[in-house]
């Protein structure tokens, strides 16, 4: 008789055995049970976008506030965002550019009209020429003998010593359109333009 029991329950009549095989089932069941869960819940916000039209209208509201951020960082105006101020950079303040009174075209045959025609001739526009010829009425006021005893800076573009301009012409000394030229050679050479130079005496007083 206790043979046949045995194999019938081989947990004994008072079923120990059984309560202590389940003990060691029931733990493994739990652990693939929970990782179902996990699983579920990391397809289902997948499946939801697919099927729900409220998902999907959350998502594109997303994508609109940041097109609406994209859009103001173009124009540099603020937006909110999520309740949070967001505001782009301003722009770079665009460089000033240098000007002087327009003084108009200067009569024929004069160290002016000179200067006016090769401003003209290096392709520059009116403002340069403004800029020139504020720059040398500051200078020597368009005189072709101006001196400087403290600095001896001569003629109409003061070069220092005046000698300098004999790279444009022996008559350095008396002819305005040679000291023009080399003045206007300088000014490129150094500031550019004449409105580079004109900016440069503004703020420091000489160029």
């Amino acid at each position: 008789m206790s043979l046949l029991h045995s194999r019938r329950d081989p947990a004994g009549p008072d079923g120990r055995g059984a309560r202590a095989r389940w003990g060691r089932v029931l733990p493994g069941l739990a652990v693939v049970a929970v990782a179902g869960l996990l699983t579920a819940a990391a397809i289902a916000p997948q499946r939801s976008a697919e099927a729900s039209p409220a998902w999907q209208g959350a998502l594109g509201q997303a994508d609109s506030q940041a097109l609406e951020l994209v859009q103001a960082a173009a124009v540099g105006a603020p937006v909110a965002r999520d309740g949070f101020a967001a505001e782009a950079p301003p722009a770079a303040p665009a460089a000033a550019l240098a000007s002087a009174p327009a003084v108009g075209v200067p009569d024929p045959g004069t160290a002016q009209a000179i200067g006016y025609q090769m401003v003209m001739a290096m392709g520059w526009d009116e403002n340069e020429w403004n800029c020139l010829a504020a720059l040398w009425t500051r200078e020597s006021n368009w005189n072709a003998y101006s001196f400087n005893p403290s600095s001896g800076a001569y003629g109409i573009p003061q070069a220092v010593p005046g000698e300098k301009m004999a790279s444009a012409g022996e008559d350095w000394a008396t002819n305005p359109e040679t000291q023009i030229r080399w003045g206007i050679a300088y000014i490129t050479g150094r500031y550019g333009t004449p409105c580079g130079a004109w900016q440069h005496s503004e703020e420091r007083g000489w160029y």
